[in-house]
């Protein structure tokens, strides 16, 4: 198995053909993407080394088998089996591309379908997120911090870990912001409110520099750093149903639109670049509050009741 593929390495000279290509490939992808990547070709490749095989030289019905791996034994969602198979066909069609193998093996292979169930994925309310935010006070300043700029600021989980001490220096036209690169590499900067500052700048204590969110061991914090902290924090807490960085992204939006605010500046406020994804969330909240079925009931009895009264 190939010793470390993390982003620190990638300007290291590679110990072996399969660690060269791994690298090669994941040096496409920004921080995001290539830290879930990282884990799909690493977990690939470890139960193709259980088995004595080359990772580069599979066929496709290993790859299948290695699907079914991943069903059966790890009891991954077909959601999360779909996006692995996608990085596998990414990895192996730049294989081929860049003639390192003669055809991918992946070029026919066939993914688990899934929809998501909107119903499913609704944010917090406004009772819930307050008891995760007084667990993470509990906790320490830095997942106080995390927890206010996911949920009170909506930003995705690996822009709020890679926000440094110095990224809310700022001010423009009298508003106190935080400045980053959110997705697509587009430059970003959101207005603090004073519970987000507070919480931010007890992160940061006396430090000039460096990273603002630290992990226990006092390095930055990652990606499936800050969805462990979140599930702590959320048991601690005593919430019922499962969070994720992404469910207090959720919660920012549907929060928004609870608060009245228009559909165009939550749209900006979210960064999202088609509107139809912002009412996805609007639709998730109140798919089953609006739900035909209690209309359809409440007309269909009110005519039973109308009857026995004549």
């Amino acid at each position: 198995m190939t010793e470390d593929w993390s982003v620190e390495v990638l300007p290291a000279v590679p110990k072996s053909r399969n660690d060269k290509l791994v690298l090669a490939f994941l040096a496409r992808y920004k921080s995001g993407t290539r830290e879930s990547y990282e884990l799909d070709l690493r977990l690939f490749f470890e139960w193709c080394y259980s088995f004595g095989m080359d990772p580069i030289g599979v066929q496709r019905v290993h790859i299948e088998l290695f699907a079914r791996y991943l069903e059966t034994h790890r009891g991954n969602a077909p959601s999360t089996v779909a996006r692995r198979l996608t990085c596998l066909r990414s990895f192996f069609w730049i294989l081929e591309e860049d003639g390192e193998i003669p055809v991918s093996p992946a070029r026919n292979l066939k993914r688990p379908k899934w929809s998501a169930d909107i119903t499913q994925t609704g944010g917090l309310d406004r009772d819930e997120f307050m008891k995760l935010m007084k667990a993470a006070k509990a906790s320490n300043p830095f997942d106080e911090a995390l927890i206010a700029i996911l949920g009170m600021l909506g930003l995705r989980v690996s822009e709020a870990c890679s926000l440094d001490v110095d990224s809310f220096s700022e001010t423009r036209r009298g508003h106190r912001v935080v400045q980053f690169m959110g997705k697509g590499d587009k430059a970003a900067a959101v207005p603090l409110p004073v519970p987000v500052l507070r919480a931010m700048e007890k992160a940061a204590g006396s430090r000039e520099t460096g990273p603002l969110i630290l992990r226990a061991d006092g390095s930055r914090m990652s990606r499936r750093s800050a969805d462990r902290v979140v599930k702590r924090l959320a048991k601690q807490a005593g919430l019922l149903k499962r969070v994720s960085p992404h469910v207090l992204r959720h919660t920012f939006v549907t929060s928004a639109f609870d608060a009245k605010v228009p559909l165009r500046d939550v749209q900006i406020a979210a960064r999202h670049a088609d509107v139809r994804q912002t009412l996805a969330y609007d639709r998730a909240r109140s798919s089953l509050d609006s739900h035909a079925t209690y209309a359809v009931a409440t007309f269909l009895s009110s005519s039973d009741d109308e009857e026995s009264e004549l």
